[in-house]
């Protein structure tokens, strides 16, 4: 590897397009290059803002112009012809009714749309959150910093969040021997507080963000991968929870029902 990683090599580590190999040697660079960790940084930074200027939407113009010319064009005809006779007024109410139907046309197309345009919004910001998280967790890793708290009694971690965040949780206790609580940061996810537990599980290192919830439905269970990373996610009535780390995904998936189950209901 030369002396600074390229920014095509940049690009695919935000992009999450490096191959399990060229991901652990991108760590390796990154655990002893502080330029190289500065640049993936601010490659990190910009690829969130640019989701999430992207993230606005806007009814078509074509169809407010297609209505304005409806409108228009019915008022000039009832300007220059008013209606004087029965054939006149039946003429009338027959475009009447037609531009009712019209109007129930395009009711349902708009309700059509702002349903797959929820779905579709629902799923943006679900990649948007994993794509997050996954720089929050290679940004942890690439510092070499220690933790804001560092801690492996709960009862230390979980009260130094008091202040600081807008919700509470709780942390299991009796974790499996080569598991270990290592501390935790105060760090935003989507502009908002988030705790982010710090774990290793052997000689990997595991990320837990915790969030308040904001939705109705919130976080479905899941367990998937990016970035060369397993991602697994649950939400509680309070709470949203995703976990980010290399480590093998049942293992994961073990720590994360741990964290599920001293959660209150």
């Amino acid at each position: 590897m030369t002396d600074h990683l390229s920014p095509t090599t940049l690009n695919a580590l935000v992009d999450g397009e490096l191959s399990a190999g060229q991901l652990a040697a991108v760590k390796e660079h990154l655990d002893g290059c502080s330029a190289c960790t500065s640049s993936a940084l601010a490659h990190s930074l910009l690829k969130n803002a640019t989701a999430k200027s992207g993230q606005r939407y806007h009814a078509p113009p074509e169809l407010t112009e297609r209505m304005k010319r409806l409108v228009s064009g019915q008022q000039a005809v009832d300007h220059r012809h008013p209606v004087a006779s029965g054939v006149g007024r039946r003429a009338a109410l027959s475009g009447w009714a037609t531009a009712a139907v019209i109007l129930v046309l395009v009711g349902g197309w708009l309700f059509l749309g702002r349903h797959a345009l929820r779905s579709n919004t629902a799923s943006t910001e679900n990649a948007a959150l994993m794509t997050e998280v996954c720089d929050l967790h290679i940004a942890t890793l690439a510092a070499s910093m220690p933790p804001q708290v560092v801690s492996s009694d709960r009862h230390t971690v979980k009260p130094w969040f008091q202040g600081k965040l807008p919700f509470s949780f709780n942390l299991p206790e009796n974790l499996p021997e080569d598991t270990k609580l290592e501390g935790a940061n105060l760090t935003y996810v989507h502009d908002r507080p988030v705790a982010q537990l710090l774990y290793s599980v052997g000689r990997h290192r595991v990320s837990v963000f915790v969030q308040e919830k904001t939705g109705e439905s919130g976080t479905n269970d899941f367990l998937t991968h990016q970035a060369g990373f397993q991602i697994a996610g649950f939400s509680t009535r309070e709470l949203e929870v995703v976990a980010v780390s290399d480590v093998d995904p049942a293992r994961l998936s073990g720590l994360m029902d741990m964290i599920r189950r001293v959660q209150v209901s």
